[in-house]
C-alpha cells in the first residue's frame, strides 16, 4: 500500500548518528534483521565501531562479491536419473531431492546475509512452486539464478527468468505455441513481475505478448531436461505491444517493456523493496526518489539497496520494529544472534521443516502472488506454533551446553559504543542494567511499559540461587547477585523462555 500518510518523513539523506540520534545496539540489530538474518554479538560489537555507510557499503559488497552455491550433483540430471537413483535407493525419492535442496537454501539463509535475504525476496516476486514443476533439478537451477541476479540487473533477471526452465513450466512456457498461444506468462510478466495489477498495460498487450514469447517448448523428448527455443512453434504474426509494432521476439518484449514502461517498472519494483524491506505501508516520496536510482543506474538492484539502508528514513524509529517477523525471521534471526551451538540437531533440516509448518515452505509459496506476509505470519494457526519453535532452539542449546548461556549475557554491548559492555562486576540492584541491556537486545523497540518491562526483569531474577535480598542495594558477599555466577545461565535460559511469548517479540 503506498501512502503519503507515514509518520517517517525522514528522508534518503544518509544517516549520520548524532548525540540526540546515536549509533547503537538498537541500529545495528536493525539493520541486520532487515537486511540479513540478524547478528552475532561479534558482528554487533564490531558495527559499534564502524560507520553506519561504511557498514551497509561492506555487507552490499560481500554479498556482490559472493559465489552462488554450486549446483548439486543432481542440479542438471533428467526425470529417467532421478528414477534410477530412487530404484537404487528407495529413500532417495524425488521429495528427498528436493527437501536436500531447501535445506541448502537454508544453510545459505543463515550463513549468507545479504545476498540470500535477496535471494528470498525475489523468491517470493518471481514466483514458482516447486510442488508444481516438481523437478529437483529445475529447483536447483532456479535457485542458483535467484542468487545469481539478487543484488544485479533487473533488467536481466526478467529476461533470464521466463525462459528458466522452472518458470516455463510454473506458467505454462512451455505450452506456448504459435497455434495455441498460452497467455499465463504473459499476464504475470505484468501483473506480478514488472508492471503490477492493471498499470498501465491492455489484454490485447497481454494477448500480443503471449504470440511473442511462443516456442520455448523443446526438451528433445527428454523429461525434466532442458527446455529449448523450437523456432517452428515461434509466432511469426505482426504483433502489437504498448503501441509498438512488429513481429517481435522474446528480446524485444524485454525491451519494449523497460523502454516503453520505465517508471512504472521502477516504481512497482521499488515499492515492494520498500514495503519489504521499511515498512507495510510506503512512503509515495521515497518510493518515487529511489525508482529514479533505479533508473538512473540502468536498473542495476544494488545502488537502490545502498541508498535505502544507508538512509535517515531506513533507520528512523518508525521504521524500527514496524514489519511482523516472517517464519525464516523468527527462526533465524533467533538463531544467528544466539549463535549457541546445537552439534546434536540438524540445524538446516530443522529450520526448513518448521518455517513450512509455519506457512513459508522455502522454493514452494502459496500461490503465484507469493506469500503475502504481515499479519498473515500471526494467524491463530501459527502462532503457538511459533512460540515453541523458538523454545526448541532455546532448549537444546541448554540441553547441549548451559555454559554458553551465560556467555552470551557476559560483554553484550548496551547500546552505543560509549555505553561498553554488561561486565563481570555488575552487582546486586545492578541487575536491572543487565535486564535492561537483554530487552533493548532482542526487542526491536525495547520495552517501554513497565508493567511487562517488570514481569521480564521478575522472571530474570527469580532463580534458587538468588533470593530476593541478593538484589538490595545494600547486599553483600556472599549473599549478593553478581553476574560472575554461573547459576547467570539459568536466568537468562528463563529470560528467553518467557520473551518469546510477548507480542513485540514477533516484530523486527
Amino acid at each position: 500500500m503506498i501512502s503519503d500518510t507515514s509518520c517517517n518523513l525522514d528522508s534518503l539523506d544518509p544517516y549520520v548518528p548524532s548525540a540526540t540520534d546515536p549509533w547503537n545496539v538498537t541500529k545495528i540489530n536493525h539493520l541486520y534483521r532487515r537486511l540479513g538474518f540478524g547478528a552475532s554479538k561479534t558482528d554487533v560489537l564490531s558495527a559499534l565501531s564502524n560507520s553506519p555507510s561504511a557498514l551497509v557499503d561492506a555487507m552490499i559488497d560481500n554479498a556482490i562479491a559472493l559465489n552462488t552455491t554450486p549446483l548439486p550433483a543432481w542440479g542438471m540430471w533428467n526425470r529417467d536419473q532421478f528414477e534410477a537413483a530412487e530404484m537404487a535407493n528407495q529413500d532417495n525419492d524425488v521429495g528427498f531431492y528436493r527437501r536436500e535442496g531447501k535445506n541448502q537454501m537454508v544453510g545459505d539463509l543463515i550463513q549468507n546475509g545479504v545476498r540470500d535475504r535477496l535471494t528470498l525476496f525475489w523468491s517470493n516476486h518471481f514466483v514458482t512452486e516447486d510442488d508444481t514443476y516438481r523437478s529437483p533439478a529445475y529447483q536447483a537451477q532456479y535457485y542458483s539464478m535467484l542468487q545469481m541476479h539478487a543484488l544485479g540487473n533487473f533488467r536481466d533477471f526478467v529476461y533470464d527468468i521466463g525462459i528458466s526452465n522452472a518458470m516455463l513450466v510454473y506458467l505454462n512456457g512451455d505450452e506456448n505455441i504459435r497455434d495455441r498461444p498460452n497467455e499465463n506468462y504473459a499476464r504475470e510478466l505484468y501483473e506480478l513481475f514488472t508492471l503490477g495489477v492493471d498499470n498501465d498495460y491492455t489484454e490485447d498487450d497481454i494477448q500480443e505478448t503471449s504470440k511473442a514469447l511462443t516456442g520455448y517448448v523443446d526438451t528433445n523428448d527428454i523429461p525434466w531436461g532442458d527446455i529449448l527455443f523450437n523456432p517452428a512453434q515461434f509466432s511469426n504474426d505482426n504483433k502489437t505491444i504498448f503501441g509498438q509494432s512488429g513481429n517481435w521476439t522474446y528480446d524485444d518484449v524485454i525491451n519494449i517493456l523497460f523502454q516503453q514502461r520505465t517508471t512504472q517498472v521502477a516504481t512497482f519494483i521499488c515499492t515492494k523493496l520498500y514495503a519489504y524491506f521499511v515498512s507495510p505501508t510506503c512512503s509515495e516520496t521515497i518510493v518515487a526518489q529511489m525508482a529514479q536510482t533505479f533508473i538512473d543506474n540502468n536498473f542495476d538492484i544494488a545502488p537502490v539497496l545502498r541508498q535505502l539502508f544507508k538512509s535517515q528514513h531506513f533507520f528512523n524509529n518508525e521504521a524500527i520494529g514496524a514489519i511482523i517477523k516472517s517464519p525464516c525471521d523468527l527462526m533465524i534471526c533467533f538463531y544467528n544472534e544466539l549463535g549457541f551451538t546445537l552439534s546434536s540437531t540438524d540445524v538446516n533440516d530443522f529450520i526448513r521443516g518448521t518455517v513450512r509448518i509455519l506457512g513459508q515452505d522455502v522454493l514452494n509459496p502459496i500461490d503465484v502472488e507469493g506469500w503475502q506476509g504481515d499479519e498473515d505470519w500471526i494467524s491463530p494457526d501459527y502462532l503457538i506454533g511459533r512460540w515453541e519453535s523458538a523454545r526448541f532452539l532455546i532448549n537444546r542449546a541448554w540441553m547441549e551446553n548451559q555454559q554458553q548461556f551465560r556467555d552470551f549475557v557476559v560483554g553484550l554491548p548496551i547500546g552505543t559504543a560509549g555505553d561498553g559492555n554488561l561486565a563481570t562486576t555488575l552487582s546486586a540492584d545492578e541487575v536491572d542494567i543487565v535486564v535492561r541491556a537483554l530487552v533493548n537486545y532482542f526487542f526491536p523497540r525495547g520495552i517501554a511499559d513497565p508493567v511487562i518491562y517488570n514481569e521480564i526483569l521478575g522472571v530474570f531474577k527469580d532463580v534458587p540461587a538468588f533470593p530476593p535480598s541478593y538484589y538490595e542495594p545494600d547486599a553483600m558477599d556472599p549473599a549478593i547477585w553478581r553476574l560472575d555466577r554461573a547459576e547467570v545461565a539459568e536466568q537468562f535460559f528463563a529470560f528467553l523462555n518467557y520473551i518469546v511469548d510477548i507480542p513485540e517479540f514477533q516484530l523486527k
